[in-house]
């Protein structure tokens, strides 16, 4: 991203404009909940102009791609298609990468859109703002390692889990076919073992049960996984109590749990420890860590280590009283020194926040601040398990809670988010839809 980056002139109150323009860039989780309240309470008023940017076309809530990645969520069903979802809330959508920020003149300029063949669909074009919100959310983070980004799939994204699941597809049927191969497992190895690295882990397994359905389990299909974590235990941001529960579980699985083993380079047969040794993979995932996207510290807002942007508890820039930030790219320290995590509970917090402060800015009232509430950590184990802990900051994480109804409550974080999209009205409605349509279709994607 080429950034200009000019000195902002004062900030003007949102209540002297008329009509004013308040963008979005990003339709994340916090992203696309916040559009959709300020869609619904100024938007369809005619109160102020609401646009949400975001360089593709379908909304995926970001906790579930490795279930996109592995076919057990389809994208073509479970996905919210932005510009569908403006008309019916009262903003507009623009499809397109924002290649430059001029913050002294408040407009964005959004790159040219191409086809396949690189024929220019549309030009790149500028758009004005009287308040731009921040919600690029983050990508993976390599830490620099050699090879992993020529040969690993970094589940970051819609077209990342996509890829993913369309190589594994691939292999499957590859086996089921070969008559000379003698029933070698896949092999499958992911750096990092966070909540996507140990969800994906179960899942993988569950797919793998779910192919005998459709005759791709011929020759009895295995899956060997090696989760492979530096730090001492997995899930290190989580209590212990949880990681030891998820670590007993991957292993009742057969996965090969791997702590305290660091790589230093990946290769198209795997990858290589810091001892010299070599992990074999036909299949290799990233998921070891989180930054925002370089371009951000082009802005000229200030940004910490892995480029999220300071911000005031009002969750305003440090730099530019005209921009908000929320979700994985925003940098807010709580007043006891805690840093807001990166987590998807925190983006539906922070876009609470950010409703109610552009709301009160047209009314002229004082911001108010943000406060975080820890409300506890859910692994999914797919069918097989869930674990975690409720009221994480009420409890202190005391409130160990596993299986039907652990599994209950993470489906209802889900639900949360769906409410939040959607309405209290059409919500429900989609949630039914969503589960009816379960009925009829494969248990995975195989497509």
């Amino acid at each position: 991203m080429q950034t200009v980056i000019d000195t902002p002139t004062a900030s003007q109150a949102l209540n002297t404009l008329k009509n004013p323009h308040i963008v979005v860039v990003g339709g994340g989780a916090g992203g696309l909940e916040l559009v959709a309240a300020l869609g619904r309470k100024l938007g369809r008023k005619g109160k102020a102009k609401i646009t949400l940017i975001d360089k593709h076309r379908v909304h995926i809530w970001k906790p579930l791609l490795h279930e996109v990645a592995t076919g057990s969520l389809d994208t073509e069903i479970d996905g919210v298609v932005y510009r569908a979802h403006a008309a019916r809330h009262g903003y507009n959508f623009q499809l397109g990468s924002v290649s430059a920020i001029n913050r002294a003149s408040k407009e964005l300029t959004l790159d040219s859109i191409s086809d396949e063949r690189g024929n220019v669909i549309v030009n790149a074009r500028t758009i004005s703002f009287d308040r731009l919100v921040l919600a690029i959310g983050s990508v993976s983070n390599d830490f620099g390692t050699p090879g992993v980004s020529e040969h690993c799939y970094m589940l970051d994204s819609k077209h990342q889990a996509q890829r993913f699941q369309q190589r594994l597809l691939n292999q499957f049927l590859r086996k089921s076919q070969d008559q000379d191969d003698q029933l070698t497992p896949t092999k499958l190895a992911i750096v990092g073992a966070g909540a996507t690295g140990v969800e994906l882990s179960a899942e993988l397994h569950h797919v793998v049960e779910a192919l005998s359905i459709y005759d791709l389990d011929r020759k009895q299909q295995r899956l060997a996984i090696d989760l492979i974590e530096a730090g001492p235990r997995i899930l290190p941001a989580l209590p212990e109590r949880i990681a030891e529960a998820a670590t007993n579980e991957l292993e009742k699985l057969g996965v090969k749990v791997r702590t305290s083993t660091r790589i230093t380079a990946a290769n198209a047969d795997g990858f290589i420890d810091a001892q010299g040794g070599h992990i074999d993979a036909d299949l290799m995932v990233w998921a070891a860590g989180v930054k925002v996207d370089s371009w951000m510290v082009a802005t000229g807002l200030e940004v910490n280590r892995i480029n999220q942007v300071e911000c005031h508890l009002n969750l305003k820039s440090k730099s530019d009283d005209a921009i908000y930030v929320i979700g994985d790219c925003c940098a807010v320290q709580m007043p006891g020194g805690a840093r807001v995590p990166p987590r998807a509970q925190a983006a539906h917090q922070m876009a609470s926040v950010v409703t109610k402060n552009i709301l009160r800015e047209l009314k002229s009232k004082p911001l108010v601040d943000f406060s975080y509430t820890d409300y506890g950590s859910l692994i999914n184990l797919s069918r097989f398990s869930t674990i975690g802990s409720l009221m994480g900051n009420l409890m202190k994480g005391s409130m160990f809670i596993e299986g039907k109804i652990a599994r209950i409550m993470y489906l209802s974080l889900y639900r949360m988010h769906q409410l939040a999209v959607h309405g209290i009205v059409k919500g429900p409605f989609i949630i039914v839809l969503s589960r009816l349509s379960k009925i009829i279709r494969p248990k995975i994607k195989l497509h």
